[in-house]
């Protein structure tokens, strides 16, 4: 047997689980006090509800889930065998899927509009490389019911301020709208049933540039009159909320202007936040406004959301306003581990020895300790250095050793 983990996949210490564990718990209180409630999803979802989320190309990194017992032979016998007959089942990309079907079944029992916190786990069969892991973390606010930028606000307000309760204090908040990008789109004269297909392209700026992109659309076949006129708006660099005026409808503009004029009134232009028509967001279940955040220094994003009003009526038959904001966190994890992040406040770990007849008053002394420290008790070895040795490359503190009177000794 393997004793490795999956590929895409990986193990974490225990002093590598005290620091996720911390800083999951810091995002979660941040996100409590600012009134949103924590709810819980299958790992596992129907797979035409998957199949027909609007997820982009992370609709081709889905986790299937093979059919069981007499189902499963019964779709081998068949004339015809695809994915759709073999597979009924997978796992979660994402949460806002999860999030929309939860809504469509528990909103007779929900406050509307409803604050709704989720950090858990999620599947996505990627090609496993430094910064893409098969399964990963993400921890998301959403608020459903509320069609006004106020729920944008309230989001960017929340997710930067935990942000910063964890550490991150160099970022910007990078901020569009899916209807300016299709405007765009179509002022370059594509046809409006090609923009979906366009931004999926567009997503690939960051990573390709932008003649990776005009490249790209030349070998999908797009008129080179029109992948002209829109490369030139974006190689100009002069694209901004005055002078995009003249390519999109004024409700637009005027909604980002309120988004961060009010963000920037709130925190004091602590941070930056910036107009950028190339952003894309890669799921094609977005509607609007549409955000990121880069931290300084680091290349990609670290948090990223938008608004997704069409989702949840695809399973009650009517559309009810959703937007949401997703802090990736494996990629918060790997910045401060690389910055040596250290808990702040945590107590010192230390070890209590104790002979074997001492086991029960040493147990009271460790408990004693415990006001102070952060305490684990041994039997005391034969060979107490090295056995210290080891507990100092574990990141204990110090130890002490039960019955004698020079207490605790700091390493």
């Amino acid at each position: 047997m393997k004793s490795t983990p999956v590929k895409g996949t990986r193990d974490y210490l225990p002093e590598e689980m005290a620091i996720r564990d911390y800083l999951q718990n810091v995002i979660l209180k941040t996100y409590q006090d600012a009134g949103f409630f924590r709810i819980a999803t299958p790992a596992i979802e129907d797979a035409v509800n998957l199949d027909k989320s609007d997820g982009g190309e992370n609709l081709n990194l889905i986790f299937k889930i093979l059919k069981r017992g007499q189902k499963f032979t019964s779709a081998l016998d068949a004339e015809e065998i695809s994915e759709a007959s073999l597979s009924d089942m997978g796992l979660r990309y994402d949460l806002t899927l999860p999030l929309s079907r939860y809504f469509a079944n528990n909103r007779n029992n929900l406050l509307t509009p409803f604050k709704v916190i989720q950090m858990d786990r999620v599947y996505r069969a990627e090609r496993p490389q430094k910064g893409r892991l098969r399964e990963f973390t993400q921890c998301d606010i959403d608020i459903i019911g509320n069609p006004s930028a106020d729920a944008e606000i309230d989001l960017i307000l929340t997710t930067t301020k935990a942000l910063k309760q964890i550490g991150l204090s160099k970022f910007q908040v990078k901020i569009n709208d899916r209807r300016i990008l299709k405007s765009i789109f179509s002022y370059a004269g594509f046809d409006e049933r090609e923009h979906e297909r366009l931004a999926i392209i567009f997503d690939k700026l960051d990573k390709i540039g932008i003649d990776g992109i005009k490249n790209e659309l030349s070998e999908a076949s797009f008129p080179a009159e029109n992948i002209n006129r829109f490369i030139t708006l974006f190689e100009s660099g002069s694209l901004d909320l005055s002078s995009i005026e003249k390519v999109c409808d004024a409700e637009y503009i005027t909604s980002l202007k309120y988004i961060i004029d009010t963000v920037n009134a709130v925190t004091s232009c602590s941070f930056p936040v910036v107009f950028t028509p190339s952003l894309v967001r890669g799921q094609g279940y977005y509607t609007g406004t549409i955000f990121e955040v880069e931290a300084a220094g680091y290349s990609g994003a670290v948090a990223g959301g938008g608004r997704y009003d069409n989702l949840i009526g695809k399973f009650v038959n009517e559309d009810i306003p959703a937007v949401g904001f997703s802090i990736g966190f494996e990629r918060i994890f790997s910045i401060l581990m690389e910055q040596d992040y250290k808990i702040p406040g945590q107590k010192k770990r230390i070890a209590v020895f104790y002979d074997a007849a001492e086991y029960i008053p040493a147990l009271s002394y460790a408990e004693e300790l415990r006001k102070d420290y952060m305490v684990s008790v041994f039997e005391r070895p034969k060979k107490l250095g090295k056995f210290l040795n080891k507990l100092e490359a574990q990141n204990f503190d110090g130890f002490a050793v039960y019955g004698q009177e020079d207490g605790v000794k700091i390493f």
